[in-house]
């Protein structure tokens, strides 16, 4: 029997890894905001503290070794061993003082910082052309987003709290070391540190590649994960559940392979930082021991030693975990640098608002096509400010095309759109949008309230404006009837709403947004026949005396359009009203027969 193995997923193209200097170098101006004084000031008061702190701790192990080279005298009074006693809680209490203050100080900064850059991020995707949405997959972006933002806290706690207090430490115990005893001390402890250091740098380096593997995966598997779960009635229809299975588990398998590899390097990392720090403590504890025999050190002195060790020992074991998770974080905010160096669908420079009249539109020898031909080639329409035109043609002829490029979702190859003489690809592309309400052939709604999702074209409409759109789409009744009324909550993507229902909730919020240009593609297709002619009737209403295009397979509705542009081939194929197209006994006539009889057009027998 033939095994079935589950389906590759799709993989992105590796882009260029940037240099990991140059994502901290990004990173800083968001610590040190030019515009902003008081994070600088809680900035330096924090390093401040940071530098008390270690001061703080590298005079325990003096005060300590005081005690012991006190009590092993023989002969002390309590009071003596009171006052040293008590110099040493007091510093061991500021040295935790000193830490906490630096935490609650430099709060303000590091948070600002992670909301600087999310909030710049956020604001890159939705500044991003469709082109690059339509080539994504929403879990995968989340993903990389998630693992960004976490990552610039960790680099935070640990570059802040962990690497430069460690490195501070280091250079001031090395300096004690030397001056108290002698420069064998120093020199065995900078060899300890940089064997420790240069060991952990090379193989962590070496093992990073398992961590980018284990992303890749994770972000194939949410991608998977979140598509299946977002297309569950189809899945449903076909029995796929087994196939969205193994696809599933294509990723994990893949991501269970990296996983186990990174843990068994990160073991083989350990052993060889425990074997240097090992080698280290016996160097110099053999040395202190030697100088007590021969040099009439004390055990204090011994003590001191061996309590300096520990300090070198413990940050030193701590930043090795603290390296790798800094090296990690750096790789996971690649990924987030290079989405943010994608270009954005930015204006240009010199662009001007959109002033708008009457809202005439006018598509003058447009070419477009999606990269596998054009779909336009040289369409040329006109809508007359106030009139209503109608764009027809068969499946693929580019009709929906024309509302994405009206709405500057993409922009022309060659030829050029305008509204009111003005062209478009000249005007600033929120003044466009503003102007323009577009109803889609598939609206989406957020997982949020009725009231809230016709809302949206105005957030800050009063209920009545709300509740006067909703009429005017002919779904007052319908959202009055139910338990909650339009605090009702749709559910992701609108599924709770049927097909139709979804539509009506869409064409109320182009109504209150109050547009000069409507634009409505494939508006009432998903509604029967009865409120077809209702929302029809209201929407002959509301658009009166405003430009209006409908994009239509249905020609029923268009029937009273002031002008009907029929597409075929990329062009205007014919031109005129329903009684004149039907009159010429062409492509719209045949479409108007079939449609008639109850039959779908093929396009290429339309062609």
């Amino acid at each position: 029997r033939a095994v079935r193995r589950p389906l590759p997923l799709p993989r992105e193209a590796p882009g260029p890894r940037s240099d990991p200097m140059a994502a901290i170098r990004r990173f800083l101006p968001y610590l040190w905001p030019a515009d902003n004084p008081d994070l600088r000031r809680r900035a330096v008061v924090a390093f401040a503290f940071l530098i008390a702190q270690k001061i703080v701790a590298v005079v325990i192990p003096l005060l300590f070794g005081q005690a012991v080279d006190l009590v092993s005298g023989g002969e002390f009074t309590i009071m003596a061993l009171f006052a040293v006693l008590a110099w040493y809680a007091v510093a061991r209490l500021l040295q935790q003082v000193f830490d906490e203050l630096k935490h609650f100080v430099f709060a303000r900064v590091a948070q600002r910082a992670i909301r600087s850059l999310a909030l710049k991020t956020f604001r890159h995707m939705h500044a991003l052309p469709l082109a690059f949405h339509l080539d994504r997959q929403t879990g995968g972006l989340s993903r990389v987003i998630e693992r960004g933002t976490k990552s610039v806290e960790m680099l935070l706690t640990m570059a802040v709290f962990h690497i430069l207090p460690t490195l501070l430490e280091m250079v001031m115990v090395c300096g004690i070391l030397w001056v108290l005893f002698d420069w064998r001390y120093a020199v065995a402890a900078l060899l300890t540190v940089g064997g420790y250091a240069v060991y952990t740098v090379m193989v962590t380096e070496w093992r990073i590649k398992f961590r980018r593997r284990m992303n890749e995966s994770d972000q194939r598997a949410m991608s998977h994960a979140v598509d299946s779960l977002l297309n569950f009635e189809t899945v449903k229809y076909f029995n796929a559940e087994g196939e969205e299975a193994r696809r599933y588990d294509g990723a994990m398998r893949e991501y269970e392979d990296a996983a186990v590899k990174n843990r068994t390097s990160l073991s083989l990392l350990n052993i060889g930082q425990g074997v240097i720090i090992a080698l280290g403590l016996i160097v110099m504890m053999m040395m202190a021991g030697a100088d007590v025999l021969q040099k009439g050190r004390t055990p204090g002195d011994f003590v001191v030693v061996n309590s300096y060790l520990i300090h070198l020992y413990l940050p030193l074991n701590f930043l090795g975990s603290v390296y790798r998770e800094i090296r990690q974080a750096l790789a996971d905010m690649e990924r987030m640098f290079e989405m943010l160096d994608s270009p954005s669908d930015a204006d240009d420079a010199k662009a001007l608002p959109l002033r708008v009249a009457s809202g005439e539109t006018e598509f003058r020898d447009v070419h477009f096509g999606y990269g596998r031909g054009d779909v336009l080639r040289g369409a040329s329409f006109r809508a007359p400010g106030g009139k209503k035109i109608a764009v027809v043609g068969p499946s693929g002829a580019g009709k929906t095309t024309v509302a994405r490029l009206l709405f500057r979702f993409y922009r022309p190859r060659r030829g050029e759109i305008f509204i009111d003489g003005q062209d478009l690809s000249l005007c600033d592309a929120a003044s466009v949008r503003a102007a323009i309400g577009v109803v889609p052939q598939e609206p989406v709604l957020f997982n949020d309230t009725i009231r809230r999702n016709i809302a949206y074209a105005k957030p800050d409409a009063s209920d009545a404006e709300v509740e006067r759109a909703a009429r005017a789409a002919a779904i007052h009744d319908f959202v009055s009837g139910l338990p909650e009324g339009y605090d009702t909550v749709v559910g992701e993507r609108g599924l709770k709403l049927s097909g139709g229902e979804k539509q009506r909730v869409a064409i109320a919020r182009a109504i209150l947004k109050n547009p000069a240009v409507f634009v409505f593609d494939e508006a009432t297709s998903a509604l029967d026949t009865r409120t077809e002619r209702e929302i029809q009737g209201a929407l002959n209403e509301i658009s009166r005396g405003r430009t209006t295009i409908v994009v239509a397979h249905r020609l029923s509705t268009i029937v009273d359009a002031d002008e009907i542009a029929v597409l075929s081939g990329g062009r205007v194929a014919e031109r005129g009203t329903h009684r004149e197209l039907l009159s010429q006994g062409g492509l719209y006539a045949a479409m108007w027969e079939r449609q008639k009889r109850g039959e779908e057009s093929p396009p290429s027998e339309l062609a």
